[in-house]
């Protein structure tokens, strides 16, 4: 088992970098959905602690793909776990099923998962 990926290198190769575009991709579109509902929040009624919430998870998203770009761990546990919580924020909060975090999910265990397991042993 320990030797599947031996003659995997550190170097973050173009997979690594590809799936980790696509998932700032998809993450900064939900960031501008966001944005856009701060635009309308007077007329949507929308609390604004929720709006320091949902920001907050943008935030952390884009803090686990940077995590994830510097061989951390906790990356790669902290941006699926905030991906669901953004899309239960807004399932909860404003009835609304986001498909850019249905999609980000799906792009993060497939595609990103094929690249980053063999990266794994040199995250930290």
């Amino acid at each position: 088992m320990n030797d599947e990926f031996a003659d995997e290198s550190p170097k973050k190769d173009i997979g690594f970098l590809l799936s980790l575009a696509a998932l700032l991709l998809f993450s900064l579109m939900g960031a501008g959905i966001d944005f856009d509902e701060y635009l309308q929040k007077a007329e949507l009624g929308i609390p604004d602690f929720y709006f320091v919430l949902i920001f907050l998870t943008d935030l952390l998203m884009i803090v686990g793909l940077a995590l994830i770009f510097m061989y951390r761990k906790i990356g790669a546990y902290l941006f699926p776990a905030v991906v669901v919580l953004h899309f239960l924020l807004h399932n909860y909060y404003l009835s609304t099923f986001l498909y850019t975090d249905v999609t980000n999910l799906f792009l993060y265990i497939t595609v990103g998962l094929l690249a980053f397991i063999p990266k794994w042993k040199f995250f930290k």
